[in-house]
């Protein structure tokens, strides 16, 4: 059975990820209000009653924002670190609110969902694989530094949501203070449009088929710039860019010789 994904919203203004199977469903990240989570996923011809859990990465708003609300509303259990959940400020009702340990693999219905550590300023941040049917896709954003553990669950995938955060000359030249332009770039900040390059280029496996490019800078970035950046390298690979303003389309990936 081939693996769906969408973004409902990538950026700095709010982050959800959609991963599921046309029967079941989770999200990474639930940073945008439950109201619009529902809207995008009408939109979509989604059903929010698919989703069977929400994983937070970090415990920064624009990824934790709509998480409370649309748990409570519809029953779906967050799993979420101890400490990232402390730093939130969400108060999850106890039976919904499911901790979950570095490298160990959570069952969700048909999915298997493996938390690994990234470079990021928060508390406890993790970035996330989902397989099903020996189909394999990945949320790798807000990162710092392209660690081993990235690396090594990048070159698994089949589909990917990567953050290129933003263009290296266009963060020096800009508006920003310099205080914010060292933490964007610095270790445990963001992924320049090089660096998600170089990771891609470098780590991606022959059956990656799907690259959704996440968290642009309103700023520092642009898409047309991205995308054109990532399709010189795409061998083969579908290229996508996620907005910070909208919904993507319904993207599906089916593993080789479907």
């Amino acid at each position: 059975m081939p693996l769906n994904l969408a973004s409902l919203n990538s950026g700095s203004n709010g982050n959800c990820y959609y991963i599921g199977n046309g029967q079941e469903a989770v999200l990474i990240d639930a940073g945008v209000s439950c109201r619009e989570i529902e809207r995008r996923m009408i939109r979509m011809g989604l059903g929010i009653r698919d989703v069977k859990a929400i994983f937070i990465t970090h415990e920064h708003t624009d990824h934790t924002r709509g998480a409370e609300v649309i748990s409570r509303k519809f029953g779906i259990p967050v799993y979420i670190t101890e400490r990232t959940y402390h730093q939130s400020r969400m108060k999850l009702a106890p039976h919904l609110m499911k901790p979950f340990a570095t490298g160990i693999p959570v069952d969700v219905g048909a999915f298997q969902i493996h938390p690994f550590p990234k470079w990021h300023d928060a508390a406890e941040p993790h970035s996330f694989t989902v397989s099903a049917d020996g189909i394999t896709a990945g949320v790798f954003t807000d990162i710092g530094t392209a660690c081993e553990h990235v690396a090594h669950h990048l070159s698994r995938c089949h589909a990917a949501f990567l953050e290129s955060n933003y263009d290296e000359t266009m963060l020096e030249k800009g508006r920003y203070p310099y205080y914010l332009k060292q933490r964007i770039r610095g270790a445990e900040g963001h992924l320049s449009n090089d660096q998600a390059l170089d990771l891609f280029t470098t780590h991606r496996s022959n059956h990656l088929k799907l690259l959704i490019l996440s968290h642009l800078s309103a700023e520092n970035n642009q898409p047309q710039l991205v995308h054109d950046l990532f399709s010189r390298h795409a061998n083969g690979a579908r290229i996508a860019v996620a907005s910070r303003h909208e919904e993507t389309e319904v993207f599906w990936v089916e593993k080789e010789g479907s």
